[in-house]
């Protein structure tokens, strides 16, 4: 289903941008419902998935997992507290996966007194 410009969801992938990079998201007050953000890796039913959505008493953060899993909501808050929860879940969700990924490769923190004690 094709949806207006206006409501259109931002992905964060990791390969366009890393967690040191991302800036600050705006996102306009009445754009907030339907604000997306999809975690990092490689399979997409263990990736994460945060939505904003407007209930009747504030905003709420629904978060899934892969593409069939029921919704873990956090709320009610504000648009901009909604948007900012999008955003820093999706951030820290970066951050995890890319120093799992330097560890698994031999470039994490412990790479080199690893190497030491062989």
């Amino acid at each position: 289903m094709d949806q207006p410009e206006s409501l259109k969801t931002e992905t964060a992938k990791p390969a366009e941008k890393s967690a040191k990079t991302a800036a600050a998201t705006v996102v306009p007050f009445d754009q907030a419902d339907g604000y997306t953000k999809v975690g990092p890796g490689p399979i997409s039913a263990i990736r994460f998935r945060w939505t904003a959505r407007r209930g009747d008493d504030g905003y709420y953060v629904d978060e899934t997992v892969g593409p069939t899993s029921i919704a873990v909501s956090s709320g009610p808050m504000t648009a901009d507290a909604a948007v900012k929860t999008v955003d820093a879940r999706a951030r820290a969700a970066i951050e995890r996966f890319e120093a799992l990924k330097n560890e698994m490769t031999g470039n994490g923190p412990f790479a080199s007194a690893g190497r030491a004690e062989t």
